[in-house]
């Protein structure tokens, strides 16, 4: 009984989403640290076809992950928190240095080039979430900033 109920719930929980977006999170990367580094950034490009919002991101290998904006105010570049970043129909949104970005924080051990970081991004449509699973290469400092093609 508990198998067909396992197997029932799994059924039911895959099918679940039916009102789910098609995200598609490309060129998915994170810096690498210097050693005693507490903190990292990620970075990615994110698009989906319909309108959704990345409310929230976790990782099994980071303590605490939180989603910022960096922004001008007046002379003076600001970095702060947000509760949510706006993914448009259709529009490839830029997590990117200087832009919004994930910042990687209380970190137990430095980020090596090479490692992979497992995200799991939360995308909340009409009070529905989906969860999507994203692997960011760590690459060294300096790394991904050559990207800067149209």
């Amino acid at each position: 009984m508990k198998t067909m109920l396992a197997a029932a719930l799994l059924i039911s929980a895959a099918s679940l989403p039916a009102w789910a977006a098609s995200i598609s999170v490309t060129d998915a990367w994170a810096r690498a640290t210097m050693p005693g580094q507490k903190v990292s950034g990620a970075y990615m490009q994110i698009r989906s076809d319909a309108d959704v919002r990345l409310v929230s991101v976790s990782s099994p290998a980071v303590p605490r992950v939180e989603m910022h904006e960096m922004k001008m105010d007046g002379d003076v570049m600001r970095m702060r928190e947000l509760k949510a970043i706006d993914l448009p129909k259709g529009k490839t949104v830029l997590l990117e240095p200087g832009g919004f970005h994930l910042m990687l924080m209380n970190l137990k051990k430095p980020i090596v080039a090479g490692d992979v970081i497992p995200l799991t991004l939360v995308v909340e449509s009409g009070g529905k979430q989906q969860a999507v699973e994203v692997k960011a290469e760590a690459r060294a400092m300096g790394g991904g900033m050559q990207h800067h093609h149209h």
